[in-house]
């Protein structure tokens, strides 16, 4: 089993959007893929995150309004950027937007935010090891009022990222990485003096 896991954790990659296609994870996989999710380092166990699932048609009519929203906003775009917009949540079979919710307590927000985001990490890697490809997106939409009010986003929350989950087409290429070693360094107290 550690093997399995340290092979997953080494190989992971996202596979872009647009390269998804279906099937996308049944229902049983969907909610293996949240409890991964679920099952982050969360200090104070407040659980300071929350999931809103695109899947069906959902993810055609939430794309419409993001195509709404930006050609609003950019009155000089074309039909083509509008209509990419549109098909923004149709290149997966399964959207998951991960909601930062902190909330007032002893634990730093900062510390809540660090755990929302190592809920979109989990997902990612559940979405692998169920043989899925995923990526973790953010974009404009995350970052955008009017989108946040569709989701009904209260004051105090943010967009962590969008997971998008389906099988691919092709598996992605590995890519150039940060040297490691260029990374590392090791605290000495006699350097510090």
């Amino acid at each position: 089993m550690t093997d399995t896991l340290i092979d997953t954790l080494l190989t992971r990659r996202s596979v872009v959007a647009r390269d998804l296609c279906d099937p996308g994870p049944n229902e049983s996989e969907v909610k293996q893929i949240l409890a991964a999710g679920h099952r982050v380092p969360d200090h104070g166990k407040i659980g300071p995150w929350r999931f809103i699932i695109f899947q069906n048609e959902a993810r055609a009519t939430f794309g419409q309004h993001l195509a709404d929203i930006f050609a609003k906003e950019n009155p000089t775009c074309g039909p083509k950027v509008v209509e990419f917009e549109k098909e923004r949540f149709t290149r997966a079979p399964l959207v998951i937007a991960v909601i930062s919710s902190p909330i007032e307590h002893k634990v730093p927000q900062w510390e809540q935010e660090l755990s929302s985001g190592a809920v979109c990490q989990n997902m990612l890697l559940a979405a692998k090891a169920l043989g899925y490809g995923a990526q973790w997106l953010t974009e404009w939409y995350a970052f955008n009022k009017e989108v946040d009010a569709l989701l009904s986003l209260k004051e105090n929350e943010k967009v962590a990222g969008f997971i998008y989950i389906g099988n691919y087409r092709q598996a992605p290429q590995e890519r150039n990485r940060p040297d490691l070693n260029e990374r590392v360094s090791y605290w000495n107290d006699s350097e510090s003096l």
